[in-house]
């Protein structure tokens, strides 16, 4: 999305999500294109997920993405890579 920020938002209580910052003010972030990063393998933190993306798609668990989530006490924000960008993409929709 033009002109926003593809990012990893890991907050207090309800989890880590990556996708584009449409706003953000203290610790309320509103992400577009959301997806949650439910469970992932092949990156060993969030850090190298933000840089490198995963080496094992096939075994995370990422739901489909929301058009416009806002999550409430963001304690980090990572800025994602091309790289980790397009890895994250590649994970398969997870289904219960």
């Amino acid at each position: 999305m033009e002109g926003m920020k593809y990012c990893i938002v890991r907050t207090y209580s309800a989890g880590v999500f990556a996708g584009y910052i449409e706003y953000r003010k203290d610790q309320e972030v509103v992400l577009r294109e959301a997806r949650r990063i439910w469970y992932w393998e092949g990156a060993a933190t969030l850090s190298q997920l933000a840089q490198s993306g995963t080496s094992l798609p096939e075994k995370c668990k990422f739901p489909e993405p929301v058009d416009r989530i806002t999550v409430l006490g963001a304690i980090e924000i990572l800025d994602c890579t091309e790289q980790s960008k397009e890895s994250i993409a590649s994970v398969p929709i997870w289904r219960a």
